[in-house]
């Protein structure tokens, strides 16, 4: 199996996404069963399967099954498969780890569309279809199964239910994810978009899909999100206390790396070029509305620590001081915030640059704030705390107007945004060693 860069795409961009030309593939849908130590129920699941898509999907797809490791029986019945469906191939890797068996299989596919799926197929396989046809039509990116949306139907303890709920409540509150379901083992993903995506995971295991979710939704890809039935397998030999470890692991490592800007998503941001957001339309300046409900939020947010910080230090020093102290590591935060949330800056190029031009802007901010404390003094002689943070409030409003005009025009233009997405930084991750072909033992017919 091998997977080619369409022919004149540059590495650091992606094809324009648009509706496969289903005539001219053999193979349209690779769906993928990891497994280790399944001898007794791979092949009844391996067989479900293929009658399933035979009936029900209208173009060509393959099963992998893809053997991590099994020191059962295993191999053997995957081989027999092999040899005896045309539309099953059998890999056997000698390391564990699910992500590892998916990175491995995912990169050698010449498929366009890729799926995986937990081998006792605990979720309803009518989903299947819905869950591949937003790919194939090029809607979205990435498709995933979610137990956890009104309209699925579960049916499993309480323990693996409050475990899963806490689970991506905790990626909503520290990674800010906002699909639905990281874990469910149904998922699939379009070619083109896995060869950018998977040498960028880390994870050989099953954090793997929760960091190739997130950076996906990083990078401002599209991810559709399909209802299930699901039923719990009481069999299922997965170590919850440990996954839950290495899952939590995984948190605090994609956040560090998001938080610091060590991630090349740039080479995926606007991935495709048809976001309707990215127009350039005459009379409407790009982005203008966006930014402006970022900025304002951020706005809000700086007032109230900056506001807070003028209270702290004001119980020491004179109220200029306390002004010039509290309004600097403000400044600092907030030329920060804008930068990566409202602008769209990341990386560290230029980072100190910006960092300088918005003390300017913070000079322009301090010279209103302190001018205004002063004509305060002179005219009143000695204003009450509550009148000063009146007047701060006032001239931080006309501060916050004109800093959005400098930020947009001078320190974040749109020109430089441009240039930051035209030359993505070299991929930092290399791509993992597993997916070499010289880490495979095929099965031969």
């Amino acid at each position: 199996m091998t997977t080619k860069q369409p022919p004149g795409t540059p590495l650091g961009s992606l094809p324009a996404r648009e509706h496969l030309r289903l005539g001219q593939i053999a193979i349209v849908l690779d769906v993928v069963l990891p497994v280790y130590n399944e001898e007794r129920d791979l092949e009844p699941c391996v067989r479900r399967l293929r009658e399933h898509l035979a009936r029900t999907f209208p173009y060509g797809f393959r099963i992998t099954i893809a053997d991590n490791a099994s020191t059962d029986r295993t191999p053997e019945v995957a081989a027999r498969l092999d040899d005896a469906l045309d539309e099953v191939t059998a890999v056997r890797l000698e390391q564990k780890g699910r992500g590892r068996a998916l990175r491995t299989v995912w990169s050698l596919s010449e498929a366009p569309v890729l799926a995986y799926m937990d081998v006792d197929l605990s979720t309803d396989l009518n989903a299947l279809l819905p869950l591949v046809a937003p790919l194939i039509s090029g809607h979205s990116d990435l498709a995933i199964g979610t137990r956890l949306s009104r309209g699925a139907r579960v049916v499993r303890g309480p323990k693996r239910e409050f475990l899963s709920r806490g689970y991506n409540l905790i990626l909503r509150g520290s990674l800010a994810a906002r699909f639905s379901d990281a874990q469910c083992g149904f998922k699939a993903v379009r070619g083109d978009v896995a060869e950018r995506l998977l040498p960028m995971i880390e994870d050989p295991g099953w954090f793997f899909d929760t960091e190739l979710l997130v950076l996906a939704e990083r990078a401002g890809l599209r991810i559709h999100e399909v209802p299930v039935d699901w039923v719990d397998d009481p069999h299922s030999t997965v170590q919850l206390l440990r996954t839950a470890t290495d899952d939590l692991k995984g948190v605090w490592r994609v956040g560090r790396a998001l938080a610091a800007g060590g991630l090349p998503l740039d080479r995926l941001a606007r991935p495709f070029g048809d976001d309707p957001r990215d127009r350039e339309l005459a009379g409407v300046p790009g982005g203008l509305a966006r930014q402006l409900v970022g900025f304002c939020a951020i706005g809000g947010l700086s007032t109230l620590f900056y506001l807070a910080l003028y209270s702290l230090f004001r119980l020491g020093v004179g109220a200029q001081l306390a002004n010039a102290a509290a309004l600097l590591v403000s400044a600092l935060a907030n030329t920060a915030a804008n930068r990566r949330l409202t602008f769209g800056v990341r990386g560290r190029d230029r980072a100190v640059r910006h960092q300088a031009q918005g003390l300017v802007v913070f000079a322009v901010g301090l010279v209103l704030t302190s001018g205004s404390l002063a004509a305060l003094d002179a005219a009143s002689g000695t204003p009450s705390h509550g009148t000063e943070l009146a007047v701060l409030v006032s001239a931080n409003l006309a501060a916050t107007v004109l800093r959005f005009l400098l930020f947009r025009a001078w320190v974040f233009p749109d020109r430089e945004r441009r240039d930051d997405l035209a030359t993505p930084p070299h991929l930092a991750t290399p791509p993992h060693p597993s997916s070499d072909r010289n880490d495979l033992t095929r099965s031969t017919r």
